[in-house]
């Protein structure tokens, strides 16, 4: 994200500059932030060339998107670049994502999530294919549901990719979902990130995402050699099926068979063997004659996360409250007579401006209506310190419009608006141009208030006291909490102890409004649980890592800047509870059953070749998280189940005896089942 971890604000006050571009102001201090993250780098002997685990590096990312925005300063730009990078010797690549005319020797690299189909390939024989961001997700929007990705989906196009672009390399982004803390998520962007990845935002094994890559890896793993030393051939095994396969110089054949179509099986013919394909789907096999997976066919466990041990904070008594000031336009010290811009003027202290200014009313008209136009993602209405409403954008459309009916006094009124940002922009053209904030006001039956004395303030009192700290607490005068309706921008404090044991803690906020959250002083992000889409469930647990905690007496303060309710706040636990696999007589064998016969150079033609300690066979394998135990089988069926693992029903043939087996082995930490169909819930 370019502004919250590429670009401090204040590069936006150095005179005449233009980020991204051939502008001598930019690329001084590019060059030197550059040179300094690669000298650390190099003195702590980090790159492969030292010995270390470093094999590559990136020097701008998807410049591409934006370089014609740039007209003539952008691809001297490119050039620039491409070259600084490579003057700081690091006898390591170089790569620039997305830009398909990276000069030599800097490779130009694919992000997406269809890379196999919309990559060209490398500018130059002389660099390699690769696919710097397979994404296993989307990064997601407040007010967005969660996006899921398929495991069959990211298992199709890796192995797509590595068949047709021979000698290719393929990255995860991400991996290992994660959480923007404190003020560092973007524009609109949820406190969780990336939370469908194979490692979700809290380190659980996601399944069957996990699963179903680990077999592909371990595919793609036994037939590299073939892969990366064979000679390569492409040809059709029917409308929208085709072949990719590897010859070895000597026996070694691996080959890639794939039915592009969408919708409809294929039988194709190969070497004078049948072969079954799903919709959209690849075949490997590693001996150009037996199966060894499958993109479409999941043989891994599917797994459910979901809420374990919860501590309610339900007691008013343990709560306390500070309300925050509502400043008007007397009790400001920053005064202007135009609507200043919200960014510049808060440097990214805060979240928060506000907007003050007075008027004397006079008028006759008894429904006066506000309307406030704004470029910021929150805008926050008080008329006489009562508040009187809010709008607010999205990550589309990050503009907002306030128009509420208010009523005011005859003689002064104070107005005070406030302009809130959730996080700032991170991609495009000339970030160092956007604006935010209030551009227009005006009261129906009044007047426009720009131009006018206006009267600004950056920030919260509580913010500047820090009272979410122990320190900053004593700072102010908390209070008792009633169980009335809850006034804008409250802060409210309590303590709470440590969960036991080691799996993760959140904070259940669904019951708040919008603001921010601190646990011992640690900011754990920004929350928006009123904005929020019907399966947001990432915009009510927000993950509190265990190192924030101690065992007892956790500070726990949150900021609600309206409709929160914190006497249903509950400290969670977050658990895999239940598992769930299913296998047929379609699915291939396991991989690892492949792994000793191949490794030894001993091709088998069936599984009775293999020695019986590497055989799984199509077997369900379901385990549970470390420290755990299947305690219950929901449903267990030999024969022919129906549906999958969310709703399933038996077929009609039906092993009565299904159910019995597998209790008799439930209390150990896996089960594993040598039936041919079979669908098994715990």
């Amino acid at each position: 994200m370019w502004f919250c971890s590429g670009f401090p604000f204040w590069l936006h006050d150095i005179p005449g500059i233009v980020y991204r571009s051939d502008n001598e102001p930019f690329k001084m201090y590019m060059q030197r932030f550059t040179t300094h993250i690669v000298q650390m780098m190099l003195s702590e002997g980090l790159y492969a060339s030292q010995g270390g685990p470093i094999i590559l590096s990136q020097i701008e990312n998807e410049y591409k998107t934006v370089e014609k925005a740039f007209n003539v300063t952008g691809p001297p730009y490119v050039i620039w670049a491409a070259q600084m990078a490579l003057d700081l010797q690091t006898n390591v690549p170089w790569v620039m994502c997305k830009q398909d005319d990276a000069p030599d020797p800097v490779i130009n690299t694919c992000n997406g999530m269809y890379c196999g189909d919309t990559f060209a390939g490398p500018n130059s024989p002389n660099k390699p294919a690769m696919w710097t961001e397979n994404w296993t997700s989307f990064v997601e929007g407040f007010g967005e549901d969660p996006y899921i990705r398929s495991a069959e989906d990211l298992a199709f196009n890796v192995a797509l990719f590595l068949a047709k672009k021979n000698g290719s390399y393929v990255n995860y982004y991400m991996y290992h979902g994660g959480t923007n803390f404190g003020r560092t998520g973007a524009a609109y962007i949820k406190t969780s990130y990336y939370d469908q990845a194979p490692l979700d935002e809290y380190g659980l094994i996601r399944q069957p995402k996990w699963g179903h890559l680990k077999e592909l890896h371990s595919a793609i793993k036994l037939i590299s050699n073939t892969m990366l030393f064979g000679a390569i051939t492409n040809f059709s095994l029917g409308e929208g099926q085709e072949a990719f396969v590897f010859q070895g110089s000597s026996e070694g054949c691996a080959a890639f068979l794939i039915n592009n179509d969408r919708r409809h099986n294929a039988t194709v013919q190969y070497q004078n063997i049948s072969y079954d394909l799903p919709p959209k789907s690849i075949s490997i096999l590693p001996d150009c004659k037996n199966v060894i997976f499958n993109t479409a066919k999941v043989s891994t466990q599917y797994n459910t996360r979901s809420v374990g041990s919860s501590i309610k904070l339900d007691s008013a008594a343990r709560w306390q409250e500070f309300k925050d000031d509502i400043p008007n336009y007397g009790s400001t010290s920053i005064k202007s007579n135009i609507l200043l811009e919200h960014m510049n003027t808060t440097k990214d202290a805060s979240d928060f401006l506000w907007y003050t200014f007075s008027f004397e009313h006079k008028t006759a008209d008894s429904h006066p209506v506000l309307y406030a136009e704004s470029l910021a993602h929150v805008v926050h209405g008080f008329v006489n310190g009562m508040y009187v409403g809010t709008a607010h954008g999205n990550r589309s459309y990050p503009g907002c419009r306030l128009e509420q009916s208010i009523t005011l006094n005859s003689g002064t009124n104070n107005i005070s608006l406030l302009s809130v940002m959730v996080g700032l922009p991170d991609s495009g053209a000339f970030l160092e141009r956007r604006v935010a904030g209030l551009r227009k006001v005006r009261i129906q039956g009044t007047q426009e208030f720009d131009p006018f004395a206006w009267g600004y303030q950056v920030g919260l009192l509580g913010e500047k006291l820090q009272i979410y700290t122990t320190e900053g607490s004593d700072k102010v005068q908390w209070n008792s909490i009633g169980n009335t309706s809850r006034q804008p921008l409250t802060w409210f404090k309590t303590a709470f102890d440590t969960p036991q044991g080691n799996v993760p803690v959140v904070l259940n906020l669904g019951s708040m409004g919008k603001g921010e959250a601190w646990v011992n002083g640690q900011s754990i992000g920004r929350y928006w649980s009123s904005f929020q889409s019907p399966n947001g469930y990432s915009q009510r647990q927000y993950h509190v890592p265990r190192s924030f905690l101690q065992p007892t007496g956790n500070l726990l303060v949150i900021l609600d800047e309206f409709n929160g309710n914190p006497l249903n706040i509950s400290v969670d636990t977050i658990t895999i509870s239940r598992a769930c696999g299913y296998v047929s007589h379609s699915h291939p064998s396991h991989v690892i059953s492949w792994e000793a016969p191949m490794q030894s150079g001993v091709q088998p033609q069936s599984h009775h070749d293999r020695p019986h300690r590497h055989y799984y066979g199509k077997r369900v394998v379901l385990e549970c998280p470390s420290g755990t135990k299947i305690t219950n089988i929901l449903f267990a069926s030999f024969g022919t189940p129906s549906g999958d693992c969310h709703k399933y029903a038996f077929g009609s043939c039906h092993s009565p005896n299904s159910i019995r087996i597998i209790e008799k082995v439930r209390y150990f930490p896996f089960v594993s089942l040598a039936f041919f169909s079979c669908l098994v819930y715990i």
